[in-house]
């Protein structure tokens, strides 16, 4: 089936029943762990989760921090903790540095809980606990991180984690090593194609060069200028893909641009943090 260049379409089978899924997981856990992608904070963001997660308590670890502006990352920090209420911790998989923080976190809010189960005259058992997020904001590598090990799989690829059991994490927290997965249809375009910037949605769903040229439609006046450094155009000539690729050398017959080329790069690139650290949303 040929991709539709303007549109984003993304609800694969295994994501339409993430739903079911999520609820049985939550009936385990004493709390959950959110993860957003600190690129795109907003976008990654589940907009109904309190509902989607029954109450459940919860904080957010905004994820890949290392990949923008701490700067500008803290505002958006400020703004969520403000905005939602829980906690909210920017955090990397590739540093340890903030494993006691979570930690202590997620014991905290799971405290209630286990009080209630005490409160029954069971005995107090270890706070349990899961991660959820959208696909491939990188749930699976914080739970690597937790549990200090690779024994989750982190494929490149949006949602691919399968399979499920506990790890004991100390004495006192346990970690379901099954990833919630966050179920959500792409009907806001603008939503979908930001998701699609951090590889968060199928590649199977649009093409490259439509969210390569989208990405560059969206950076502001210091993005702009920063891409334009990276991939060597002067500063008067445009912003875009048929500039990139002749600035590069990347020609196809009749030595016109290759965009195929291009957008795979542009998007790599941006994806690997190599241009420079950008949050691609705005605060409201």
């Amino acid at each position: 089936m040929k991709k539709d260049k303007t549109h984003i379409h993304w609800y694969p089978g295994h994501i339409a029943k993430a739903e079911r899924k999520l609820k049985e997981q939550l009936a385990l856990v004493d709390a959950v762990i959110e993860v957003i992608d600190a690129r795109i904070p907003l976008s990654s963001r589940y907009d109904n989760i309190t509902g989607l997660l029954n109450q459940k308590p919860r904080f957010l670890l905004v994820n890949k921090s290392d990949l923008v502006d701490k700067i500008e990352l803290d505002r958006f920090v400020e703004y969520l903790k403000k905005e939602s209420g829980i906690s909210v911790i920017p955090t990397s998989a590739k540093s340890n540095k903030d494993f006691n923080v979570i930690v202590k976190e997620a014991i905290a809010l799971s405290e209630p809980r286990i009080q209630s189960i005490m409160a029954k005259g069971l005995l107090r058992r270890p706070a349990r606990i899961m991660v959820v997020g959208l696909p491939n904001v990188g749930k699976s590598s914080i739970i690597n991180k937790l549990t200090r090990s690779s024994k989750t799989k982190t494929g490149a690829k949006a949602g691919v984690t399968r399979q499920q059991q506990w790890v004991r994490i100390n004495p006192q927290l346990e970690l379901l090593d099954t990833p919630g997965i966050i179920p959500m249809k792409q009907d806001d375009q603008e939503r979908a194609t930001k998701l699609a910037f951090v590889n968060s949605v199928g590649d199977n769903a649009y093409s490259n060069d439509y969210v390569a040229k989208e990405l560059l439609n969206i950076l502001n006046d210091n993005q702009t200028k920063i891409f334009k450094e990276y991939y060597g155009l002067a500063p008067q000539n445009e912003l875009t893909l048929e500039n990139i690729a002749l600035c590069r050398k990347w020609l196809i017959k009749n030595k016109e641009s290759d965009i195929e080329r291009a957008s795979g790069y542009v998007l790599k690139d941006f994806r690997e943090g190599k241009i420079g650290k950008f949050i691609l949303d705005t605060l409201p």
